[in-house]
């Protein structure tokens, strides 16, 4: 029989301040494979110029890295489950420090690609590796809230950071310090890890599903690749075709993991109601924040006229607000539960979204980014806190990996959906106002975005207000032994 991770029996044999002293080096390393979403963004322009490349390859910079960490997501999940979190933690990382460098010295664009794309391959393992062994280590109690708390804020802060480290290398040095900067960063979760965490694995015999393997891995390529094709358009093949693709494969997915002895992703791991709202939830903020953020930044560089390290800079707000946001959450979650921030942060994040459609042409950062981005940190530290909890509470300790590998697989297919489905809108109404200013054009396009990714935040309200039942006590401590098979 697994045990829980709810469970008293798989409290850590570390004391206190080492666990928390391993929390540090844990976040550290989700930060810099979430930080890796966002730093080129800023960079490609000059990259391109330099290396040579053309508008059509340029793409695959980005494409390249979230195609094969979203392919592979579920797969490094159950390698950390049946190989050893800790040992896939260190490879993980020394790997992702290869690529990194790989990248930073690469002289042709398939050396570049290439580099971006073994990134996305160490970060499908890192990333659930980084969470289990977050979650192994802290069980249940209060404990758990705050460190949740800390660890899930890093997506938000990754991604805004992404933005204003690009902006300023790119600026100041060089775009490929925006691959050089990881190497330091792997190292030093790498010596952390190694020191502080202890190692966990399923119980039982390692076996894995290779149907499952292949049928997941394909789908979710697809999907991913097939969102990114739809900002050309999506009535493209490259478009509707893949994404047809890979909804059949991830339905034939789902008929298999229901008939293998030892499936990929065991079923009841995505199914029970409170992790269900938990993977939805990451899903579609998801969507907004990597969607959202990309053409907050559109907005504040070509209409305002911000420099990159200047537009990053103006980012910070909501950077700074989701931390505090974040903190203050964790620390009242015994007292307001899962349920209540869960459901009232998407409302904060659908009115920022509702302020920003009145950007214009002669807008003010002060006027129509500031306000929102506060409203933005807020509603995004009161949604990521419970949502990193449920993820994962209750989980089987053998399946922690597989777990934690559905949340990050969810933002990320979500983030890729949100880019190109903003993207689509926004070409489409920038060209039916094209008849007038340029620059006018761009702000109706970017007004149109941001009022559909208000529509995509308050998704998340009846969701969690439908599917959310654990009580308040889960998170007081009175419960944590408990675990949580509800639906």
């Amino acid at each position: 029989m697994a045990t829980q991770l709810a469970s008293a029996d798989t409290e850590p044999k570390t004391g206190g301040k080492i666990r928390w002293g391993a929390l540090v080096f844990l976040a550290l390393a989700q930060f810099m494979v979430v930080l890796d979403g966002t730093i080129v963004n800023l960079a490609l322009p000059r990259l391109q110029v330099e290396m040579g490349i053309s508008d059509s390859t340029r793409s695959w910079v980005v494409t390249a890295y979230a195609l094969v960490f979203g392919a592979f997501l579920l797969l490094g999940g159950r390698i950390a489950d049946f190989w050893g979190r800790k040992r896939t933690f260190m490879v993980a990382s020394a790997g992702f420090a290869v690529a990194s460098l790989i990248g930073g010295i690469a002289q042709e664009s398939w050396e570049l690609i290439g580099a971006r794309a073994l990134q996305g391959l160490f970060a499908a393992l890192l990333a659930p590796a980084a969470l289990a062994l977050l979650t192994v280590s802290f069980p249940g109690g209060k404990d758990r809230g705050t460190a949740f708390a800390i660890f899930g804020s890093i997506s938000g802060v990754g991604a805004a950071a992404g933005v204003l480290l690009g902006g300023f290398l790119t600026d100041y040095v060089s775009w490929r310090w925006c691959f050089f900067v990881n190497v330091p960063i792997a190292l030093i979760a790498m010596f952390g890890v190694l020191k502080m965490v202890r190692e966990s694995k399923a119980e039982g015999p390692a076996k894995y599903d290779w149907p499952g393997v292949v049928l997941a891995a394909l789908g979710l390529a697809s999907l991913v690749y097939g969102f990114t094709n739809a900002e050309h358009g999506w009535d493209t093949p490259e478009a509707w075709g893949f994404i047809l693709a890979g909804v059949v494969l991830m339905v034939l997915f789902v008929a298999v993991e229901k008939k293998v002895r030892h499936p990929l992703l065991p079923l009841r791991v995505a199914t029970e109601r409170n992790r269900g709202a938990a993977f939805l939830a990451s899903f579609l903020s998801g969507a907004v924040l990597i969607g959202g953020i990309l053409f907050i930044n559109y907005y504040i560089q070509i209409v305002l006229g911000f420099a990159p390290f200047a537009a990053g800079l103006a980012s910070l707000p909501m950077t700074v607000v989701l931390i505090l946001t974040a903190a203050m959450v964790a620390k009242n979650l015994p007292k307001l539960g899962a349920k209540i921030p869960t459901a009232v942060g998407p409302v904060f994040m659908a009115a920022a979204m509702l302020w920003l459609t009145q950007v214009s042409a002669e807008g003010t950062y002060l006027v129509n980014m500031l306000p929102a981005l506060v409203l933005m940190g807020i509603g995004l530290g009161m949604v990521f806190v419970p949502m990193q909890n449920l993820a994962l509470f209750g989980v089987d300790e053998d399946d922690a990996g597989v777990a934690s590998a559905l949340v990050n697989a969810s933002q990320q297919i979500g983030g890729s959906l949100g880019i190109a489905l903003f993207s689509t809108i926004a070409a489409a109404s920038t060209a039916a106002a094209a008849a007038g200013n340029q620059v006018a054009a761009l702000s109706t396009g970017y007004s149109a975005v941001f009022l559909w990714a208000a529509g995509v935040s308050i998704l998340i309200t009846p969701l969690a207000l439908l599917l959310i039942t654990i009580t308040k006590k889960t998170f007081s401590g009175t419960e944590s032994n408990q675990p949580v098979h509800l639906g």
